[in-house]
This record gives C-alpha cells, structure tokens and sequence, in this order.
C-alpha cells in the first residue's frame, strides 16, 4: 500500500515524479565553477537561467511568425505578449548579478577566458527572429554545425516583422514586401505609409493595429534588457574589453541604437 498525507503521495519509488519530469539531477548538477570564488556560482546560474528563457523565447517567437503568416493573428497576439513577459523575466537576472561587485568579479573573471554572451546563438536567434539580422554575427558560431544549421534555418525564413509586412500586403496597404529575408530590414516610407493608415483609422485595420501594439510592446521590453544589460556591465567592469574581445560597454552602447521595427516608431512622429 503506497504512503500518503493528506491525499499527497509519498511514495515515488518506480514511479514519474517532479525531479524525474524536470530533469533536475541533470540541470541541478550543470554548474561548474572553475575556481573557488564565492560569486561565480551566481555568475554561472544566471546565465543559465537566462539561456533557458531564451529557449522560450525562440520557440514562442517561430510560432508567432508562422501564425502571423497564416493570418492567425489572435494566436499570435498571445504567443507575443508572452516574450515580452519572458524579456521581464530576463530583465529581472540583471537586478540580480549587479548585487555582484567589480572586486566579486575579479576573483573568477580570468576563469571565464574567452567565453562571452557574445556568443549566445540564442540571444542572436532573438535577434534575427525579431528581425536585426547581420550575416557577420554567424561568425561565433560557425564551429559548431548544428547551432550554425538552426540558424541558417531562421534566417531563411521571413522574421515576426516581415511577416506583419506580409499581413499588410494581404490586407492591400503595402506592396509586396518579398525580399532576401537574410538581409537586414532597411527602413521604407512606404511602410511607414502603410503603418501611418493603421494608426490613422485603428477601427477599420483592428487586427492590424493590435499587431503593431505588441510588436512595439515587445521591442520596448527588447530595449528595456538591452540598457539593463550594459548598465550591469559597466557596473561591474567599467569600460574594459569584453572577455569574448568586444569592445564591452561601447559595444553595448551601440546596440542599444538598433531598432527591430523602425517603422512603427516613426509613424509615432507622423500621425
């Protein structure tokens, strides 16, 4: 006879439990410090922590491409408005590592050695998924043939902000917006335009108006990380090199200058 309390089963000998459905022996047991410093365990966890919202955020983010390219909007609304949560989740790991000081982070930085976000082909499927695709950023990857392959894969396909475009090309405010979908988004008037008669009559274009309210959501929470990032950053580092051999702060800094949707946030001066 199995064990209980209160309803609660005790006994899990032979049987699925929590530990065993989550893997927790293998994701408790993944972090190895590589010195004998006391923050390096922080610095380990809310890495990886973050790389596991990113998991989300890049199969969330391929669902809410292919449903904006079927016209099934309200699904995509839900799956959007869910990265943009993750995003505050990854925004709130920053408020944790700045606990960590400059002189926390001397004790274990020369540990990491050439290791560096940079790297994270995560954070760059985010980046091309939204749109910010530059062909040079394969380039930390290209050693490793199936994180190279998953990328190439995405940027092949249209990016979340493409397919709006496509839904305004269905809906007869845009020209057909087929393009190399590897290369970079350059900002047009003619979107611009098309985005400008949304805003104008939002009762005519709903869906169409929703659409570009979560996208803008979601990049204001993108910026949001961004700026978190490199306010932690020089918080802890100052203007030093990256270990990874970005420029670090500088390089941060010019990220935050990118826009995903460029369009969406002119038409804001045009209306």
């Amino acid at each position: 006879m199995s064990e209980t309390h209160h309803d609660a089963e005790l006994n899990f000998a032979g049987k699925m439990g929590y530990v065993d459905y989550l893997g927790l022996d293998r994701v408790l047991t993944a972090q190895h410090p590589l010195s004998d410093a006391h923050d390096e365990l922080l610095f380990i966890i809310q890495h990886q922590t973050s790389e596991l919202w990113m998991k989300l955020a890049v199969h969330e983010l391929e669902s809410a491409r292919d449903a904006i390219l079927s016209g099934a909007l309200p699904e995509a609304f839900k799956l959007l408005s869910r990265v943009a949560r993750i995003l505050e989740q990854l925004n709130g790991a920053w408020d944790v590592l700045r606990t960590m000081t400059p002189s926390d982070y001397t004790t274990f930085r020369d540990a990491l050695g050439q290791s560096s976000g940079f790297q994270s082909w995560q954070y760059r499927a985010i980046e091309y998924l939204c749109g910010n695709r530059t062909a040079a950023t394969l380039g930390p990857h290209r050693h490793r043939a199936e994180t190279l392959a998953r990328l190439e894969t995405i940027l092949a396909a249209p990016s979340i902000y493409d397919a709006a475009l496509v839904r305004l090309h269905a809906a007869g405010l845009l020209g057909d917006p087929a393009r190399d979908w590897r290369a970079a988004h350059v900002s047009d008037e003619a979107v611009v335009a098309a985005w400008a008669a949304v805003y104008r009559d939002p009762a005519a274009h709903w869906p169409l108006y929703e659409l570009a309210e979560k996208l803008v959501d979601l990049e204001d929470y993108f910026r949001r990380w961004r700026f978190n990032h490199v306010t932690t950053v020089e918080r802890v580092i100052g203007l030093k090199r990256g270990t990874g051999g970005t420029a670090g702060v500088s390089y941060l800094r010019r990220m935050l200058e990118v826009e995903l949707f460029p369009e969406l946030w002119a038409v804001r001066t045009r209306l």
